[in-house]
């Protein structure tokens, strides 16, 4: 009996210390993997399968609020899970919550440094408040692979 209340107590303990599914991703790590599965899959199957997996939501790209999305050099999204008439728009110079041309500062790293980070202000579907974001990025030939976080305020 003893043995059984120790386990049913350790179970416990993990069920209330497990991340919670669903909430929004905030480690630079997690954005960072979702970027380099993308890439992973990208050298092994190509432009074309990898935009089909995302926008057909293939979980390997859309795990809770995180997700992988792809740009073209030019900025028109090729692929999004959760927004598909995103896709073929060219949002350049759609600013942010706080007038920053972000996606601008997107494709102009891409096209200098190849990757990184950018920071802006957006909408958290979650929370409803607008909240800093923060995307990595990773230029693969012509297209760009991101994925963000929010940063809380």
């Amino acid at each position: 009996m003893l043995i059984r209340n120790t386990i049913v107590a350790i179970l416990a303990v993990c069920a209330m210390t497990a991340p919670v599914t669903g909430q929004a991703a905030d480690k630079p790590e997690d954005a960072i993997a979702m970027v380099n599965k993308g890439l992973n899959y990208l050298q092994k199957n190509g432009k074309e399968a990898l935009i089909r997996e995302i926008n057909q939501k293939n979980p390997d790209f859309l795990v809770g609020d995180l997700y992988l999305y792809v740009r073209s050099i030019d900025g028109p999204i090729l692929a999004h899970p959760i927004n598909p008439k995103l896709i073929g728009k060219n949002m350049l110079e759609l600013p942010d919550a706080e007038g920053k041309l972000y996606r601008k500062e997107i494709v102009e790293l891409a096209k200098t440094k190849g990757k990184g980070w950018v920071d802006y202000r957006y909408n958290n579907p979650v929370s409803k408040k607008v909240e800093a974001k923060s995307t990595y990025l990773v230029r693969s030939g012509d297209i760009i692979l991101e994925a963000g976080i929010y940063k809380g305020n």
